[in-house]
């Protein structure tokens, strides 16, 4: 198969869908809280009954401005709701509010890994409902299905790339970028695994040199970023399949089984006319005032853009400052010790060693430790003054994430500080070296590489406190 890639390029788009995070829905005053009990936050306006009218969320139109200015779109002075027209079990309605023609964002773009990716647009709409299949097989053995409306009218914005990106891996990067965007804003929460942001993948092939993009097939609903590449994978070879075999591919929408680790044919991809848009009659047009959207300007937080620059220009490898970026609660911790004057690169050591590790472990964010930029600074001011050790850090450090503290108060208790005292840790080092005569004739047979084991043992009788310097200057003489 590899060969046969090597035929052909790969052109992809991706329609992202990310839910607002506001307190209501969209056009009606219903909750919008995760994991609520099933059809309990609905409304006559979020059931289309009769004779109701929807309202507009204001502060969804605020987030999708913000979103828009950061992924550089424009903000037209005019934006309309549209009716989608289209029959589902969990739409209550039989439509969708949504922008067809008018958005509120167009003509953006956003930069990956030094490539730029254009947004062709970014708009307003409401969400479906839920639809849970039960039965032992899931979906293929269900004997019937239930319905959750908890969603039905939860704000979406919806982001459409342009067919930027020629493999998953640029795919998943843009996905991963989006998500760091969207919750450095705080309009969403990105977290995919609850569906609050979602993932419509739209992959063609043609065949290399072509300037004419082929058939397109779009993947529905991707739910994580390994699933988002393992199905784009599997398009592109499938979509290779049939054409070598003498087939054309069929415009249509697909679902990705991630257990099968295959696309399964779902419907046929439908196109604007099949849903036959109009415009929404029971709500205006929007204006939106250039001194609207300035104002939410003003309002802009530092993107991760920004900040891996700023933690690159500190003296962190582009590696380091993306993994710092890559955790926002982490980042704002950081920038927050760059403030109080902290060293940039001990304390990126710190965060991306053994508090990053300990982060992993107990699935929990940096905001649910005890540790605080003001102690993480003050114990790195310590290591820089000569008072403690890094080891000796290392192992604190792990005292202030766990039970909190002032790290000078802790090192003075427990009597942490550095030994610097030459005539001390002389007598220790003597001790070691008679102590231990076999090594010390194999060391003046040539074996220097037992040096280490010396320091070693230094260390280890100081409890990790002695000068490194100091010992080793001390055990060279002591060794000859």
């Amino acid at each position: 198969m590899s060969q046969l890639r090597d035929k052909y390029e790969v052109v992809i788009g991706l329609e992202v869908h990310a839910q607002l995070k506001t307190k209501s829905k969209i056009f009606a005053p219903d909750g919008t809280e995760f994991g609520k009990e099933q059809n309990t936050q609905i409304s006559p306006i979020t059931l289309g009954m009769p004779g109701v009218l929807p309202v507009l969320n204001k502060e969804c139109v605020n987030m999708g401005i913000l979103l828009g200015l950061a992924l550089n779109c424009e903000i037209p002075e005019r934006c309309k709701f549209d009716r989608k027209q289209y029959f589902y079990a969990d739409l209550p309605k039989g439509y969708q509010i949504s922008q067809y023609d008018e958005p509120i964002c167009v003509n953006g773009y956003i930069d990956v890994k030094g490539k730029r990716i254009g947004i062709t647009r970014a708009h307003l709409e409401e969400d479906a409902g839920k639809l849970v299949h039960a039965g032992a097989d899931g979906l293929a053995g269900s004997s019937y299905s239930l319905v959750d409306l908890n969603r039905a009218g939860t704000p979406l914005l919806e982001i459409v790339s342009e067919p930027d990106m020629r493999s998953s891996e640029e795919a998943k990067d843009y996905m991963e970028e989006l998500r760091s965007i969207v919750r450095y804003l705080g309009v969403c929460d990105g977290n995919l695994e609850e569906g609050s942001m979602r993932c419509d993948a739209n992959i063609s092939i043609m065949p290399k040199g072509s300037k004419e993009f082929g058939t397109r097939a779009e993947i529905k609903n991707v739910n994580s970023f390994r699933a988002l590449q393992r199905a784009i994978e599997y398009e592109i070879d499938r979509q290779i399949d049939v054409v070598e075999s003498g087939e054309k591919v069929v415009q249509e929408t697909r679902l990705w089984d991630d257990n099968q680790g295959v696309t399964k044919s779902m419907r046929g991809k439908e196109d604007a006319h099949d849903y036959r848009y109009f415009p929404e009659p029971d709500l205006m047009p929007l204006e939106i005032s250039r001194e609207w959207v300035e104002n939410i300007r003003k309002s802009m937080p530092e993107l991760p853009a920004q900040k891996r620059a700023k933690y690159e220009e500190a003296g962190l490898s582009a590696y380091d400052a993306n993994v710092i970026v890559d955790q926002m609660e982490t980042a704002l911790f950081y920038d927050k010790m760059l403030e109080l004057g902290a060293n940039a690169r001990i304390g990126s050591n710190f965060l991306m060693g053994e508090i990053t590790a300990y982060l992993k472990e107990q699935h929990i964010t940096i905001n649910e430790t005890k540790i605080t930029p003001e102690s993480l600074t003050k114990l790195i001011q310590l290591i820089e003054k000569g008072t403690i050790s890094n080891n000796i850090a290392k192992n604190l450090v792990m005292t202030l994430v766990k039970e909190g503290g002032d790290p000078a108060e802790i090192v003075e208790k427990q009597g942490l500080g550095v030994i610097s005292d030459e005539g001390a840790i002389k007598e220790i080092c003597q001790k070691v070296v008679d102590n231990n005569p076999n090594q010390v004739a194999a060391y003046k047979g040539g074996k220097q590489q037992l040096f280490g084991f010396f320091v070693g043992q230094v260390m280890k009788e100081t409890k990790g406190r002695a000068n490194p310097q100091t010992v080793n200057e001390l055990l060279k003489d002591l060794l000859g």
